[in-house]
């Protein structure tokens, strides 16, 4: 399975993300996607960290390539499907732990 490449929208992100700077938070921590260190904080989705790590493309359509991201962030559209540790899963109903490998995916891409 090939890496969904990141847009400019990543990169301007920068060292802060887009989190809020004084909100309480759990304990740090940090997982991969696609190979990259994301840091994240204990009870927040994977798709909510990678959002605040300025990551927008989790997956590319099956049918035309385009990019595919977070959307309803309840679990119902499928959207945000990753590979957690090589489970297919959606990114928003899962919480981020520490070494989590997290790859962006199709649904019915093999590992």
């Amino acid at each position: 399975m090939s890496s969904v490449a990141a847009n400019d929208d990543d990169a301007r992100a920068g060292a802060h993300g887009l989190r809020i700077g004084a909100a309480p938070r759990g304990r740090q921590v940090s997982f991969l996607f696609d190979g990259r260190p994301v840091t994240a904080y204990e009870g927040e989705s994977i798709a909510g960290a990678l959002a605040c790590a300025g990551i927008r493309t989790l997956r590319a359509s099956p049918r035309s390539g385009a990019p595919r991201g977070m959307f309803c962030m309840m679990g119902s559209c499928q959207e945000c499907v990753v590979r957690i540790d090589g489970r297919i899963a959606p990114a928003c109903q899962e919480p981020v732990r520490e070494g989590l490998d997290v790859r962006s995916g199709t649904i019915g891409n093999g590992p």
